[in-house]
């Protein structure tokens, strides 16, 4: 099986002491590509230096809304950063209402102007939601169609609906195969199949059998093992769709 891991941080030395094992660890399960994501300007830094070291990895930068109280409305150092060969996307970005790192009035200026900087340079966008499904959809119903990616989806029904007619895709991790997660397993299950991808997310969010342990890329078969169960499809199916959907998304340039 071909595996992609859309959504990871593993440039985080702290937690990933020897990455050189860890996407060992991942082309051994089957892992093929794996992006990790930049969430302020020095973590830009840290992601695009990471992503050159290693054929495997590409980057993502943006942004994240948890860390936008120093943002100022400077995106000179994110657009210089968007246009580095290894980027393949404008990310995460969103809303978070779960934190008080940043006020949403603040977070909602981030983002609307990064929406901006991605028009203007034509580059996919990743959010990041948090209790701010509703906030963030109104935002982006009012704006022109852009390709989109929810990062680890946990909206209901009637948001995932409202994300599906603006043409976005989804992004599953370890959620998926928790014991209780049976309302996003339901969700999951009735998204157009062509607009999901796999996603670890790691360090956080192991999934089952792996809960309690540092999570990493290797782990995205087991991502993938329950989405197919919640698709009902095969675990080859599931890797064949879902690696299809992360290249038309993420390198839909090639």
């Amino acid at each position: 099986m071909r595996l992609i891991d859309t959504h990871c941080h593993i440039h985080d030395p702290g937690a990933f002491p020897d990455p050189e094992q860890t996407i060992r660890q991942a082309l051994s399960a089957g892992v093929e590509r794996i992006i990790v994501v930049g969430t302020g300007p020095e973590d830009w830094s840290m992601a695009l230096e990471f992503a050159h070291g290693f054929d495997q990895v590409n980057a993502i930068v943006g942004w994240h809304p948890n860390y936008t109280a120093t943002y100022r409305g400077d995106l000179e150092d994110l657009r210089q950063a968007l246009q580095n060969p290894k980027v393949l996307a404008l990310g995460e970005i969103g809303l978070d209402y779960h934190w008080d790192y940043s006020p949403p009035t603040l977070q909602k200026q981030a983002l609307n102007d990064q929406l901006d900087l991605a028009t203007e340079l034509d580059t996919p966008v990743v959010f990041h939601a948090r209790e701010a499904y509703g906030d963030l959809l109104d935002i982006l119903e009012a704006r022109a169609p852009h390709p989109y990616l929810f990062h680890c989806w946990a909206g209901n029904a009637e948001q995932a609906q409202r994300a599906v007619k603006l043409d976005a895709y989804f992004g599953v991790d370890g959620p998926i195969t928790y014991k209780k997660a049976d309302d996003l397993r339901s969700v999951i299950a009735a998204l157009p199949r062509e607009r999901i991808v796999l996603e670890t997310d790691s360090p956080y969010m192991s999934p089952v059998p792996h809960r309690g342990k540092l999570n990493q890329p290797a782990y995205v078969d087991e991502v993938n093992k329950g989405l197919a169960a919640a698709l009902g499809v095969s675990e080859e199916d599931c890797a064949r769709l879902t690696t299809e959907n992360a290249e038309r998304f993420f390198w839909r340039n090639e």
